[in-house]
């Protein structure tokens, strides 16, 4: 499919109608093809196949969902339509002209705007830099030179791709097409309220916040994640993190903003940013975290981001609860996340007490 595979994935997880008729899901463990609503139970995306209709489904030997009946739908969303042929457009142009996008629709540039943004949840001008930042990335990896995969990718300069490039991938282009390699990691473990702490950072900021029973399985886990890096045990270098980030699990409120390397989707920095405003020993809900980031339906993939977060408290995905005020799931173990909670509102009620 010319549309972004990742766009396709949040539709199912979503159950969006949106989408309907405009791509189908092909399960390959079980040979059926359903629509993005499908309410069956989600499959895994490693067994998932996006196609564009039910003929190249049917073609491919999968068969239609007698729950959904994808074959009987009668006509598509409009504006979720617009919204995917300007993906496909953008996927499909190296140099895409967004003025040029806004022509060959038919609708003015501030229309589109509003039309891309609702169903995609970005501009089509930030849209635009993930794909060529996508294809850059999949550039380096197949073995091109840096240089070729900018161009390539759209970058008409080294200064275009460069900025900002620490916030979008992590680390260099450079350092990127070497996985990673040579990248210094310093960690330290520590014994916290919780288990056990280990937190690791770069020269840019922390990259890791994990929280487990056993120091060895935490380490290993770094070790998984950051194959390529020199990784280091060195407590002094990271000190004032460690100390920081245990006092916020105490339930102490540090008064700064810890500095982050990680490298993330677009969608999960969006959410992680928007989990770092929510204030000390305070809460919200799911829902009420996909309405801040401007997508009311997207309350399952906002869940999963929160799922992926690796910087536990730093990034504060704890304070998200369900709508019912239940704690749901939480990376680090549910009783934790209990703790955790506990720990600050007792931390607040403590200074109600004493300054009121």
């Amino acid at each position: 499919m010319a549309m972004d595979e990742a766009i396709c994935w949040r539709a199912v997880v979503e159950n969006d109608r949106r989408f309907d008729g405009l791509f189908f899901t092909c399960v390959k463990t079980t040979k059926i093809f359903c629509k993005p609503s499908c309410p069956a139970k989600t499959p895994k995306r490693e067994n998932v196949l996006f196609v564009s209709d039910t003929e190249t489904a049917m073609g491919k030997g999968f068969r239609a969902c007698l729950r959904c009946k994808p074959t009987e739908i009668t006509g598509v969303n409009e504006k979720t339509k617009i919204a995917v042929e300007a993906c496909e457009y953008i996927n499909a142009n190296r140099r895409a002209d967004l003025n040029e996008l806004g022509k060959s629709l038919g609708l003015s540039s501030g229309h589109l705007q509003r039309v891309f943004k609702s169903v995609i949840g970005v501009s089509p001008r930030k849209y635009l830099e993930f794909i060529k930042l996508k294809r850059f990335k999949d550039g380096v990896s197949g073995g091109k030179e840096v240089l070729e995969a900018m161009y390539d990718a759209g970058f008409e300069s080294t200064s275009r791709l460069y900025e900002n490039a620490n916030q979008k991938i992590g680390m260099t282009p450079g350092r990127y097409k070497e996985g990673g390699r040579n990248l210094v990691i310093s960690y330290s473990i520590t014994k916290c309220s919780l288990g056990n702490l280990l937190v690791a950072a770069t020269s840019k900021g922390i990259c890791a916040v994990k929280i487990g029973d056993s120091p060895e399985e935490l380490s290993a886990e770094l070790g998984r994640e950051f194959v390529n890096a020199e990784i280091r045990v060195e407590g002094a270098l990271i000190k004032h993190f460690v100390d920081a980030i245990v006092e916020l699990i105490e339930g102490n409120e540090v008064g700064l903003e810890l500095p982050i390397d990680v490298k993330a989707t677009a969608f999960q920095m969006r959410v992680w940013d928007e989990l770092r405003k929510i204030p000390f020993g305070e809460t919200i809900t799911y829902a009420e975290l996909a309405r801040r980031i401007g997508n009311e339906k997207s309350v399952r993939a906002v869940a999963a981001a929160c799922a992926k977060n690796n910087v536990a408290v730093v990034v504060p995905c704890h304070r998200v609860i369900g709508s019912d005020g239940g704690l749901r799931g939480y990376r680090w173990g549910i009783e934790r996340k209990q703790q955790l909670l506990e720990n600050e509102k007792a931390d607040i009620a403590l200074e109600r007490k004493l300054f009121t």
